[in-house]
């Protein structure tokens, strides 16, 4: 690239840090925040922009906005041809209502977003009631917001009564992470706690869902499991058995509902800029395992691509799909 090049957020790490001007930023930037390129690993390919997501708040969209300027001599330019947008289809979604759990932040929040944004009606359930609250502000009356922990069985009635008399698909989303400790470290309660949130939260929502999809002979089904349920280098023992166990639940319940019109699905992320909370400290042992396969990861996807891959399945685009892990990661699953 030249100096005449212009810069956008959504070009990638690398590409800024060739860039003449774009590069000595970029590094000042970093260098500040306490880190440097060699550091970033796969966030190497990932867009600038994707950087304010990843950070978890501690980089604001200003900052992004503020170094686009300076080597755009005060501009902010639009993004080229090139670079991915988000298909909007109008109307794909009309007249549906569609449960999404940790709708409120990440991959969640832009299963949500797309869905309402086509068309349909949201029920959005997240542990957190004063993210959900800005989610409301910013989707109007196209959601309804349910503030409820999956782990209690009584948050299910909670999500049903929300939803009415229908549903016509299911987000499981919600999820978090272990500390990657191994098989000889890993602690009763972080066994527990994964699984309550993994995998025992889906089964009791999907069971309440399929309460009212069976009767009505339709319905679709996404579960949100990992790169880490098709392999076992992804994370740590506790994480990477539930999310091999969400790949289990989702074929037998594909098998099971196939006659009744129910499609059953899930998708399997690499990584995505969430910002996933980890469970406690970090096991070293784990962490040192793991680096290396981490290391063949392609690139880090924008929530709106995983929303992308989740609307196709509950749609009907997706009709003819039943049973189907879908690795949405960059092609890290093919390594």
């Amino acid at each position: 690239m030249t100096d005449a090049t212009p810069l956008t957020a959504q070009q990638s790490i690398s590409t800024w840090l060739a860039h003449p001007a774009g590069g000595p930023a970029l590094r000042e930037f970093l260098a500040g925040s306490g880190t440097n390129e060699s550091a970033l690993g796969p966030a190497l390919s990932m867009p600038l922009q994707q950087l304010v997501e990843l950070s978890g708040g501690a980089l604001p969209q200003s900052v992004v906005d503020d170094m686009v300027r300076a080597v755009n001599s005060g501009i902010i330019p639009e993004p080229d041809e090139a670079t991915w947008r988000e298909r909007i289809t109008p109307g794909r979604f009309d007249g549906r209502t569609i449960v999404v759990t940790g709708a409120a932040s990440g991959i969640g929040r832009a299963v949500a977003r797309r869905v309402a944004a086509e068309g349909g009606r949201v029920v959005a359930v997240d542990i957190s009631a004063e993210k959900l609250a800005a989610l409301s502000e910013d989707l109007g009356n196209r959601v309804v917001t349910v503030a409820a922990d999956l782990t209690r069985a009584e948050a299910v009635q909670n999500v049903l009564a929300a939803a009415g008399e229908r549903v016509d698909g299911l987000a499981n989303v919600a999820g978090i992470n272990d500390d990657f400790s191994p098989l000889h470290e890993v602690s009763d309660e972080m066994w527990a706690r994964v699984f309550a949130v993994n995998v025992d939260a889906l089964v009791r929502l999907s069971r309440g869902v399929l309460g009212l999809m069976l009767p009505a002979g339709r319905g679709s089904i996404v579960n949100v499991t990992s790169e880490a349920g098709l392999r076992g280098s992804a994370s740590g023992v506790a994480y990477t058995a539930s999310k091999h166990a969400v790949i289990g639940i989702t074929r037998s319940a594909a098998f099971m509902y196939a006659r009744e019109g129910i499609r059953v699905n899930a998708v399997a992320p690499g990584g995505v800029a969430t910002g996933i909370p980890m469970q406690g400290t970090t096991s070293a042992y784990g962490e040192e395992r793991l680096r290396p396969a981490r290391a063949i990861m392609p690139s880090i996807a924008d929530s709106a691509h995983l929303a992308a891959s989740i609307t196709f399945l509950l749609s009907d685009d997706g009709i003819n799909v039943n049973g189907a892990i879908l690795p949405s990661d960059g092609g890290w699953s093919a390594a």
